[in-house]
């Protein structure tokens, strides 16, 4: 995989290899940290406090959510490459993950983002909904990043390739 945001920023953060919940958005990788905001922005207009919860995910995390049953991703996840943030209610400055999460599937995909609660096929039933993440890579893209075979560009549209079959 050529020089991207994962190899020249993520890979070099001392914050690597950490087990925490790391909310820092200088952690997402450009695209999206730039439309993460304008959601949160988006949302207050109508109604809804978004606050940023969770941006990059070591590995480490990712398989203790795993084991807790809050992924179905073992090894890798989306959030490892700077790609997704998982964006809660922000009630009275906490995080909350209660009630309708709705509006942010609309505001995900007005902005180029996959949802959580559809995954970029909302007309498909789902066994694992997640509705507080928007990730910036379609699932069918998924395998080629888990294996370094591939890196979105600031062009790349998850929407244009959802249901291809990509080798």
């Amino acid at each position: 995989m050529a020089d991207n945001f994962y190899t020249t920023v993520i890979q070099n953060d001392p914050r690597f290899n950490i087990p925490s919940r790391i909310d820092d958005t200088a952690l997402l990788e450009p695209v999206l940290r730039e439309r993460v905001p304008r959601i949160i922005d988006d949302a207050r207009a109508h109604g809804m406090e978004l606050m940023v919860y969770e941006t990059y995910r070591s590995l480490e995390r990712q398989q203790e959510l795993f084991e807790k049953g809050s992924s179905l991703l073992c090894n890798n996840g989306v959030h490892h490459f700077g790609l997704a943030c998982d964006l809660v209610k922000n009630i009275g400055g906490e995080p909350s993950w209660k009630g309708d999460f709705s509006l942010l599937g609309v505001l995900a995909q007005a902005y180029g983002l996959i949802w959580g609660g559809d995954w970029g096929t909302p007309n498909i039933p789902h066994k694992f909904i997640d509705e507080v993440h928007v990730q910036r890579c379609s699932v069918t893209r998924q395998a080629a990043l888990f294996a370094l075979n591939w890196y979105p560009d600031s062009s790349y549209d998850p929407y244009s390739q959802r249901f291809s079959s990509l080798v």
